[in-house]
């Protein structure tokens, strides 16, 4: 989540692959103008969570961006009643526009792309590290 856009990704029904879905444009800091646009998108894919990108500064700190990220997971779970956990987006746009470039894409096409398939790159971060402790978990049970 931006201060003007909101990248979007969705998994797959097994967790394992995250794809890109859309950005999302919005007036600058109006973080309850995407409420709605949430709750929608709960609606039309069954979501059961959301992961929501954390801008941690480089040091592991929360600066203004981080704070502004955790007041709107507080605002999303508590007018949608949806758990909402947070994951650690440090370098996903530089990774987003990396793989872009090495793909040739134009500068044009990558400006459009580049929030959501960041938010792709977050969400499967997320999924790996799930199933990493989930395998982990399995492996102290044997």
């Amino acid at each position: 989540m931006g201060s003007r856009t909101l990248g979007t990704a969705i998994s797959d029904m097994t967790r394992t692959i995250a794809s890109s879905l859309q950005t999302f444009r919005f007036e600058e800091d109006d973080y309850d103008s995407l409420i709605p646009i949430v709750n929608d998108l709960i609606c039309e894919y069954h979501v059961i969570k959301i992961v929501l990108g954390f801008p941690k500064n480089m040091n592991n700190s929360v600066g203004e961006r981080g704070q502004i990220a955790l007041d709107f997971k507080k605002k999303i779970e508590k007018k949608i009643g949806i758990e909402v956990v947070m994951q650690d987006e440090r370098l996903s746009t530089v990774e987003a526009t990396s793989y872009m470039l090495a793909a040739d894409i134009s500068r044009q096409k990558r400006k459009k792309k580049v929030d959501s398939l960041a938010a792709s790159i977050i969400l499967q971060t997320y999924l790996d590290k799930e199933r990493k402790n989930e395998n982990d978990g399995r492996k102290n049970d044997i």
